[in-house]
């Protein structure tokens, strides 16, 4: 008796592996995330095998229904697409498949979130992975905010009805960062935008397919360094507070608001109304932010 967790392909059928075939055909019975996206599947590729649902809806009341056939045969779980478990059902039957002694089998293969992160042309070796961001504003920004001192690249989903606005998003909570927007990955319309934030909104003006974002960390201490740099030129040419910046934003990818912040922490003679405007961005919105 076995669970196995088989991974299906995220856009193009050519990317199954032979054991998830095998597999797929041995098991007396598949429980799917979409019945009709897996009898696509299968039907490709000549597999009978009964398929009964098993979703975010369903999922508690299927429970014992699944671990009374696991009990007495193999089981396979698939989700719509890629691996099972990652922003799919399963995580529920995988713990109480576990707790009856019954083992637990990855048939490893697709995953958007991965295929994204290689791609992206971001460090790789050490990743953070958020799933889908908050559907609301407010708690999205929360949840970027709780990222903002991340080092590790970031790697998160998102709707193409609320791509812009998680950009808009991440440009006011993490900065103009580095990011690859990979669209509809594996798929006739593959595309990997890679380049900052801002020129993602220049270049996403009508979002279509299923996206992941992956987002460079937040920069260390010696890449942070520069910066300072940058501001110490700046001050002792001059430049006007808000202007310098803007143009250090720009070629640093900080937030405005940050680079601001720290002139303030060097130029003790900044006045009482600029450090209102660093400290409130709603004492001038247009101007800091």
């Amino acid at each position: 008796m076995a669970l196995y967790l088989v991974a299906t392909p995220i856009g193009n059928l050519e990317d199954i592996t032979l054991r998830a075939l095998r597999t797929l055909r041995e098991v007396p019975l598949i429980a799917a995330e979409d019945t009709r996206s897996a009898r696509v599947l299968l039907r490709h590729y000549g597999i009978t095998t009964p398929v009964t649902s098993y979703h975010d809806v369903n999922k508690r009341s299927k429970l014992p229904a699944l671990l009374a056939k696991l009990r007495e045969g193999d089981l396979a779980l698939i989700s719509e697409a890629g691996t099972p478990g990652i922003n799919d059902p399963g995580y529920e039957l995988v713990v109480a498949a576990a707790a009856e002694g019954i083992a637990v089998v990855p048939v490893p293969g697709p995953s958007a979130p991965l295929a994204a992160l290689t791609v992206s042309g971001l460090p790789a070796d050490r990743f953070v992975y958020e799933g889908f961001l908050p559907r609301k504003s407010g708690e999205r920004r929360r949840a970027l905010r709780a990222l903002a001192s991340e080092p590790r690249t970031i790697v998160v989903l998102e709707a193409p009805h609320r791509l812009r606005e998680s950009l808009t998003d991440v440009l006011a909570e993490l900065g103009n960062r580095a990011i690859a927007v990979c669209r509809e990955l594996t798929k006739l319309h593959e595309e990997v935008f890679r380049g900052d934030v801002v020129g993602a909104l220049a270049h996403f003006t009508a979002p279509r397919g299923e996206f992941v974002l992956v987002l460079g960390g937040a920069p260390t201490a010696q890449e942070a360094a520069p910066i300072d740099a940058l501001i110490a030129a700046g001050l002792a040419a001059g430049t006007p507070p808000a202007r310098l910046a803007a143009e250090i934003a720009s070629v640093s990818g900080a937030r405005r608001r940050d680079v601001y912040r720290a002139m303030l922490a060097r130029d003790g003679g900044t006045s009482d109304r600029e450090k209102k405007i660093a400290t409130d961005p709603t004492e001038n919105p247009s101007q800091i932010r």
